[in-house]
Parts: C-alpha cells; sequence; structure tokens
C-alpha cells in the first residue's frame, strides 16, 4: 500500500493505494484501490486516475510491480506516493536510505543482469525464429554468436527476473528495461 497526506475539506486526509498484482479473485484484473483515512473510496482497473481534492492520482502496473503511483496537482507538480514502511518497497526504501552505496550498488547489478540477461537470451531467440520458412525466405537466416549451456541461459533468465523484482521493489521503470506487457 502507498500512501500521501494530501488537504480535502479543510483538514489532512491520508490517501492510500492498494494494488492486487496478482488480479481481482473473480475477475482475474488488475485493480487499484483508494482508500481514504483507511476507508475505501474508489476502485478502478489499472491503469487508473483517481480525480482528488487539488489533482489525481495516477497508478500504473508493469509485469514485476508498481510503475507509476504518483499524485499530480492541478499545477503540473508531480509527488510520489510513499509506500508502507513494512512492505517490501518500504524496506527497499528504508535500505537505500541506511546504506545508500550499497543501494547504488544492487541498482547497478539490477540493471546489469537485466541487459545481459535480456540481450543473450534475445541472441538465443532470434536463431530459431528466423529459421521459420516465411522469415528465412525473407531476410535469411540468423546464427546466434553466443551459444550457451542450458544451464547458464536459464541462470541468466533468473538474474533478468530478479534484477526485474528488484527495480519494482526500488519503484523504477524505464521503457527499455522494464516494459515487458505492463499496464
Amino acid at each position: 500500500m502507498l500512501s500521501i497526506s494530501l488537504p480535502a475539506g479543510g483538514r489532512v486526509v491520508i490517501h492510500s493505494v492498494e494494488v492486487m498484482h496478482g488480479g481481482d479473485l473473480n475477475t482475474g484484473e488488475v485493480m487499484a484501490r483508494l482508500y481514504l483515512d483507511g476507508r475505501l473510496h474508489a476502485e478502478s482497473r489499472v491503469p487508473a486516475r483517481f480525480p482528488v481534492e487539488g489533482g489525481v492520482i495516477e497508478v500504473r502496473t508493469s509485469e514485476a510491480g508498481m510503475r507509476r503511483c504518483t499524485f499530480v496537482a492541478h499545477d503540473g507538480s508531480e509527488h510520489q506516493l510513499v509506500p508502507d514502511p513494512a512492505s517490501a518497497e518500504g524496506r527497499r526504501m528504508r535500505f537505500a536510505r541506511e546504506h545508500p552505496g550499497a543501494s547504488r550498488l544492487i541498482g547497478a547489478l539490477s540493471v546489469l543482469a537485466l541487459l545481459i540477461g535480456v540481450g543473450v537470451n534475445l541472441l538465443e531467440v532470434a536463431g530459431p525464429i528466423s529459421q521459420i520458412p516465411p522469415i528465412a525466405d525473407t531476410i535469411g537466416t540468423f546464427e546466434s554468436p553466443v551459444n550457451l549451456p542450458l544451464w547458464l541461459n536459464i541462470t541468466l533468465g533468473a538474474a533478468a527476473a530478479v534484477g526485474a523484482v528488484e527495480r519494482a521493489l526500488r519503484m523504477r521503470y524505464h521503457w527499455l528495461l522494464d516494459s515487458g506487457a505492463g499496464t
């Protein structure tokens, strides 16, 4: 759950957003719920825009987690909602605050794991795809310069997945690195 305190009706109200990433139990759709001081105020499919006093709260997800959860004021200024300290995102933010050097190193390693994992796996997949007759007739075949053993391909894929989760916990999103079927 992510929250922000905003003025509403002459007092400060805690606006909290909850997203069930696995989807609603009945429909399977990923839903966002907006709570005002702990009471359900609105519900919407993701991507969601919740009008609130002074602006709008925008919610978008990616395959690995939260892509955007931001209050956009009428004047255009943006304020990211803050995760619950007990959540995985909150613990990751606390780690970044308490150990900035280690956090930057982990962040760099996650990007590196994503780039290597995705890059090598794309090379591996391009070969068999180029063997499909219509593709082979049109552009020719491709022989991957990299031929890794299965265990290393699986390891690189797992490292890329872990890197994506780490980026999601830091609530970082980049269209090239994290764009896998995001909503």
